[in-house]
């Protein structure tokens, strides 16, 4: 009886690391997606009510249906993206970090490197609880440092006008961008060189020849995207073939 009860209670981890409750885990993420999805509906009501309330105050709403054909031609652009890093991040953060992260945005450049970073040193994989709680965590430890770093920033924004504003440092500030990027992209090539330089021949090739793509980075990267998933599933497959032999 006390076998089948702990049986019950605890299932462990593919690793054998930890053991979960599974009512308790179950119950963590019906409440999870609770909170999230109410907060996710006030953040939007939030969003979308404050433009017209501050036009009602200043007297300058603009024009709706001009607004509207103007959301209407970039939204369609942006859809299949957003479809696409629905169906990529949330697998990889989970309910809780999924619903952090896409609230409080800036995913491509800080959650999702954070939180990869922290699965990473303690351990976990993707799809168990334990990365469910990592993800989380880590999640919300970046937005509370964001808001804590643009606080300080918008408060010394003033004092530091002129130090900001230096010709001596403004070559570094036209190369945050590249070197961000570039900083995060290496630990992601280093995984594996092969399919990293052919995607990025690739798209390098393609920017080249029709320059006119580089203003469209973010849906660029579905067919890039498709590009390595299909090396690396021609890859494994060249591995398991090696292996049967």
């Amino acid at each position: 009886m006390e076998n089948r009860e702990n049986q019950g209670r605890n299932e462990s981890t593919e690793n054998g690391a930890l053991s979960v409750n599974s009512e308790a885990y179950e119950k963590y993420l019906n409440i999870t997606h609770r909170l999230g999805r109410l907060m996710t509906v006030l953040v939007l009501l939030l969003l979308l009510s404050a433009p017209y309330l501050i036009g009602l105050f200043l007297h300058a709403v603009p024009n709706l249906p001009a607004a509207a054909k103007a959301f209407l031609g970039v939204g369609l652009v942006y859809l299949i993206s957003c479809v696409a890093e629905y169906l990529i991040y949330v697998p990889m953060l989970g309910a809780g970090g999924s619903y952090l992260a896409f609230i409080t945005g800036n995913l491509i450049n800080m959650k999702i490197p954070c939180a990869i970073n922290a699965r990473d040193i303690v351990g976990v994989k993707s799809g168990t609880p334990e990365n469910e709680i990592i993800s989380t965590l880590s999640i919300a430890t970046s937005s509370l440092v964001t808001i804590a770093v643009l606080a300080v920033g918008v408060m010394l924004m003033i004092p530091l006008q002129p130090v900001l504003q230096s010709p001596s440092l403004q070559p570094a500030f036209d190369n945050v961008v590249p070197a961000l990027f570039g900083a995060m992209a290496c630990k992601y090539y280093r995984q594996d060189m092969k399919i990293s330089l052919v995607v990025l021949a690739a798209m390098t090739l393609l920017f080249i020849f029709i320059p006119s793509l580089i203003g469209s980075t973010s849906m660029m990267v579905i067919p890039s995207g498709a590009l390595a998933i299909v090396l690396a599933y021609r890859s494994f497959r060249k591995g398991q073939k090696g292996e049967g032999k």
